[in-house]
């Protein structure tokens, strides 16, 4: 018998569902990724960096910047897509099995709250930058940089699109 898919909506969990959804993959020797980002405008460099983050363990956990999260972060005009939508359309991809939204600037609170595995970020991160990272060590576990597809930033989207 084949498992039916899942819906993407049904992907979308709060803060507290996430950190028991992390607790119960560990109790079944599964191992959970976690990785973080914006996600505005999703294009092929995060199809691929969310691909190869998945690769590291059993379980992916996306956790999205909400959309005052992202203003301060990129400016006004930014989220050009809701919080809610950048989550379920993350959530339809099937290296995704869960997605939670944050308020916060960073993911920290979230990361300790979960307690991943494994911490997974572009490259395009050095190594001391990336939050979470002495955290995740700390109760051993390990921090990834996934490689980035050059030319594919969700900035230079936007600058293209507004021309």
């Amino acid at each position: 018998m084949t498992e039916r898919p899942r819906s993407a909506r049904s992907k979308l969990l709060s803060r507290g569902a996430a950190r028991e959804a992390a607790k119960r993959a560990r109790r079944n020797g599964e191992k959970v990724v976690f990785t973080n980002g914006c996600f505005d405008l999703l294009h092929v460099g995060h199809v691929r960096s969310l691909e190869r983050a998945r690769r590291q363990g059993d379980r992916l956990l996306v956790a999205v910047n909400s959309d005052a999260s992202v203003r301060r972060q990129k400016g006004r005009g930014r989220p050009i897509v809701p919080a809610r939508r950048r989550a379920e359309v993350l959530a339809a991809l099937e290296c995704v099995d869960w997605v939670v939204v944050f308020g916060e600037d960073t993911p920290l609170a979230l990361i300790r709250s979960v307690r991943p595995d494994v911490l997974a970020k572009g490259g395009d991160w050095r190594l001391e930058e990336i939050v979470g990272r002495a955290e995740v060590q700390s109760w051993g576990g390990r921090v990834v940089r996934v490689p980035v597809v050059p030319g594919s930033r969700t900035s230079s989207l936007v600058e293209r699109i507004r021309g």
